[in-house]
Parts: structure tokens; sequence; C-alpha cells
């Protein structure tokens, strides 16, 4: 990070994406569009900027680690086990796309995980009230497989898409699906990471750097949360989501 200005907004976009993370999620909304914005090629910047929010995930899952329970069907250890077979999957994938082809996804990927995001108080109240019994382990397996192996390949709308699941497959305490959507969410990042860095995919400086700023930002925002009414920051990073997409179509 050379470029003083390439270096401020890259960790100005690593701050507040922590910040966005450690309350309602859309981080990444922020961080692949300024890496690609830098000059940084689409599939590592999505790698890199996956590696810097991390820690978050990490301390995440840490603050809700007396909560957490398995869904149904499924033992924590099995449940680590498919979020890392999920995450290197889907990792994979990414390292056997190219990056042109990448960049042609990158609005729609960015668009549909907007979507989902606005969707995700309709989603939680769907995965809430639809009664559905228990999963079994096959449907619970595939279901954390399919969403990390999403995750490993691109992290937008994940959180979302994990506490919906875990809705879905018979959970029904909060604290413990935040919980297991933190745990989740590290593990396949974490694997992730193993594989983008074996790939040549993680550009370290840029990374470390916005680890560091996104820490903060998570720090910070989870204090002033409480000042923001949720609408209005769900609304605000729907919007961040929109305008991203939009220019990413237009480039």
């Amino acid at each position: 990070m050379s470029d003083p200005l390439h270096a401020a907004l890259l960790l100005a976009a690593a701050f507040v994406a922590g910040a966005l993370n450690s309350v309602a999620g859309g981080g990444s909304f922020l961080t692949l569009p300024a890496l690609v914005f830098t000059g940084v090629p689409a599939v590592v910047a999505n790698a890199t900027g996956t590696v810097a929010l991390l820690p978050g995930y990490l301390s995440g899952a840490l603050g809700f680690r007396s909560d957490m329970q398995a869904p149904p069907g499924l033992s924590m250890r099995m449940l680590a086990g498919v979020s890392l077979i999920g995450g290197a999957l889907g990792a994979a994938l990414l390292l056997l796309t190219g990056d042109a082809a990448f960049r042609r996804l990158v609005p729609w990927l960015l668009l549909a995980a907007t979507a989902v995001f606005a969707a995700g108080p309709w989603l939680m109240r769907r995965a809430g009230g639809s009664g559905a019994a228990p999963a079994g382990a096959a449907r619970s397996i595939v279901g954390v497989l399919a969403v990390a192996a999403y995750g490993g390949y691109f992290n937008g709308g994940l959180g979302i898409l994990l506490l919906a699941l875990f809705g879905l497959l018979g959970q029904s305490n909060l604290n413990a699906m935040n919980g297991l959507k933190n745990l989740v969410s590290a593990l396949l990042t974490a694997i992730a990471v193993v594989v983008y860095a074996w790939g040549g995919l993680v550009l370290w400086p840029h990374a470390l750097a916005m680890m560091v700023a996104a820490t903060a930002g998570g720090y910070l925002g989870a204090r002033a949360a409480r000042r923001v009414a949720p609408a209005v920051l769900r609304a605000a990073i729907v919007a961040t989501g929109l305008v991203m997409s939009a220019l990413f179509f237009l480039r």
C-alpha cells in the first residue's frame, strides 16, 4: 500500500466494515469494492478482504461461547468438520475461477447478497415461525455444507444465510444462533484463508493492515451500536450494497 490515498481508503473501508459486521453484517460490501478500486484483481480482492474480517468472527464466537449449542441432529464436532470442508470447497472453487470470470460475477454476487441482507428480517421470521421439526443429521449436514461453501467462495450475506439456516434446522435460541453463526464463519474463513494463501491470492500487507482497522472498527461499532436505530443501519447497508453493485455493473 505505497499510495497514501489508497492506504487511507482501504483502512477506512476495513474500519467501517468491522463496525458494520459487529452490529449487523455487510462489511464485505465495502472491503471488496475498496480493494478493487485501488487496482487489486477481483479474485485477490475477495480473498484479501475475507482475511481482513477473520478476527471479527473469532471474537464474536468467543463472546457467545457459553451460549453455543449445535443444531438438532449435529454435534459441535460434526458442525466444525462440515464447516471446514465447506469453506475449503468454496475457497478451492474461487481458486479455479479466473479473474475475468469472477469480475463478471461480482456485481451479481453483490446484488444477490444485498437482496439476502435486505430480506434478512423476513427470512428470520419465516425460519422462526415455520414450526419446522428438528432436522435430521443428513439435512443439517447438507445445509451447513452448502452455506459454508458459499462463504468460502464469497462472504457477502453469509451471516443472514447462517441465521436463517439454523432457524430452519430447528434452532430457536437467538444467542445460540449468533454464536454458531460466528463460529461457523470463523472456521470456514480460517480454512479458506489457508487455501487462499496456498493459491497465492492474499495480499498480506493489505490484509494485515485492514485486519487491524477492522478489529478496531468492530470494537467501537459494538459500543456505538445502541445509538443507531437498527432499521436505519440496515437501510444504509442495503443502499451501500446497491450502489456498489451498480458501480460494478457500470465498470
